[in-house]
């Protein structure tokens, strides 16, 4: 009898701390995240900084909004110069995007093209070639959100 008392007492001893310590490192990450500042941005604020696109990209910028660009879960602002087209690309990440203004063609390969207006919510799968043209209603920016890192890998349709 003492010993299968014994044996209790020393499991309690080691899982006790453990269960503490358990307990301590989840209100750790809780407060973390309640540290984490909410965001509110438009596309006409004076802090935003538009950085040029890619080179396959002339006449697009783009701002972060949320996140790293080499790092998932990436927000930004993707503004095109009116009749501009971005070429055919492809990135690993799928794409949520809303249009936030101008109006624009998309076209997915082997998809007819859909044209996107104001407010227009779009998703693009992964690693799917498409192509973009802004419009001659004025610039074009889309809200996008991305699940892995930004990549753009430019394709040749020629």
């Amino acid at each position: 009898m003492k010993i299968s008392r014994l044996k209790i007492i020393k499991k309690n001893v080691f899982f006790i701390p453990l269960f503490l310590l358990s307990i301590s490192l989840l209100a750790q990450e809780k407060n973390m995240e309640m540290d984490e500042m909410s965001i509110s941005k438009t596309i006409n604020d004076d802090d935003i900084i538009w950085n040029p696109a890619p080179e396959f990209f002339p006449g697009c910028s783009f701002t972060i909004l949320h996140g790293d660009i080499t790092k998932p879960n990436l927000d930004f602002f993707f503004r095109i110069e009116p009749n501009t087209e971005v070429i055919y690309h492809t990135h690993n990440s799928a794409e949520r995007m809303v249009l936030i203004s101008g109006e624009m063609e998309v076209q997915y390969e082997g998809e007819n093209p859909k044209i996107l207006k104001t407010g227009t919510y779009a998703y693009g799968p992964a690693k799917k070639p498409h192509r973009a043209k802004c419009l001659n209603d004025g610039q074009c920016v889309l809200f996008i959100a991305m699940v892995d890192p930004f990549d753009a890998v430019p394709i040749d349709k020629n």
